[in-house]
């Protein structure tokens, strides 16, 4: 037990391999260490716990908004638990949320989730995924990840590019899954060579989409545009470009799956396929509030649809521009 409680509470370093045969275990038999005897009050009550990557993503942090407005509402108090979107410490974060006795969790999970939910369901604890559809029969929430990229794609072969590439996310995402079938399908669909050169993974960072770039930069035929998909690899594409003396759109077309708050500030202003995050989150705090006080409901999926937000990025502008 002693190795459990180092694992779960971080108090001294364990093998990886242990690690992962704990967190397995831990899952398995809905482990939960006793606040009471831990010394610990039970503020979770009347709670709604967030297990999710909110402090690296600007995308979460709009999604903890919409959150924290609708649970405060409805008289429930927050409780987050960072991820850092990684598969072990979602298990780490849902044990932790468990332990303060939230009654409901909502998860974003950094691949299919199956671990943390498994725990989570042991003691009957509801669980929300949101963001990224999972293998699991839980109430989901998330955008259409397919078709609106597909329709970023389209847009750029509406005005004349045929090199068009795309920076993914991380792998075994399912939205990158998603978007980078809804780029490919947007190429075919225009008629356009898939061309996997074309296709770099941008680990979903900053520094991951400018290694990327420069990868495409250096190919013999360089994409003349590129859709970035999120907005942290939307910055980092951006910097690549930047230094390398590049502008947008003369040098180089961008659209981005993701908005943000102050994209209007961007010179040129960043045409965008902007995801309803404070709906994504309202929707989840609506869905965990029905399964607390109806736990025999049949799960629920509901997918919300992206808005396109043109622009003068991707290279054209936008129909009020060119009044």
């Amino acid at each position: 037990m002693s190795t459990v409680s180092h694992v779960l509470n971080k108090t001294r370093p364990v093998a990886q391999a242990t690690v992962r045969n704990v967190l397995d275990a831990v899952a398995e038999i809905g482990y939960v260490p006793d606040p009471v005897a831990r010394a610990l009050d039970s503020t979770g009550y009347g709670s709604i716990g967030l297990a999710m990557s909110a402090l690296s993503n600007p995308y979460f942090s709009n999604v903890v908004h919409g959150i924290d407005r609708h649970a405060s509402a409805a008289g429930y108090s927050v409780l987050l638990a960072d991820t850092h979107d990684e598969a072990d410490m979602e298990v780490k974060a849902v044990s932790e949320l468990l332990r303060r006795r939230v009654s409901a969790i909502i998860l974003a999970a950094s691949c299919d989730g199956a671990q943390a939910i498994r725990y989570a369901n042991k003691v009957d604890v509801p669980v929300i995924a949101i963001d990224r559809f999972v293998p699991a029969d839980v109430d989901q929430v998330a955008v259409d990840n397919t078709e609106p990229t597909a329709v970023l794609v389209d847009h750029l072969a509406s005005i004349g590019h045929t090199r068009i590439a795309m920076i993914a996310g991380r792998d075994g995402l399912t939205t990158t899954v998603e978007r980078s079938a809804g780029y490919r399908l947007g190429l075919r669909r225009n008629g356009i060579e898939v061309r996997p050169e074309y296709e770099a993974n941008g680990d979903s960072s900053e520094d991951g989409a400018e290694a990327a770039l420069g990868r495409l930069l250096s190919l013999p035929e360089p994409p003349t545009a590129l859709v970035a998909g999120n907005n942290r690899m939307t910055i980092g594409a951006m910097r690549a470009l930047r230094n390398a003396g590049m502008k947008v759109p003369g040098d180089m077309a961008l659209v981005s799956f993701d908005d943000f708050e102050w994209a209007d500030l961007f010179h040129p202003r960043l045409t965008a396929m902007a995801q309803p995050a404070l709906s994504i989150g309202e929707q989840a705090v609506s869905m965990a509030l029905s399964r607390i006080a109806s736990p025999s409901l049949p799960p629920r999926k509901v997918t919300i649809n992206p808005t396109f937000m043109h622009r003068e990025s991707c290279g054209c502008p936008p129909p009020e521009s060119a009044l």
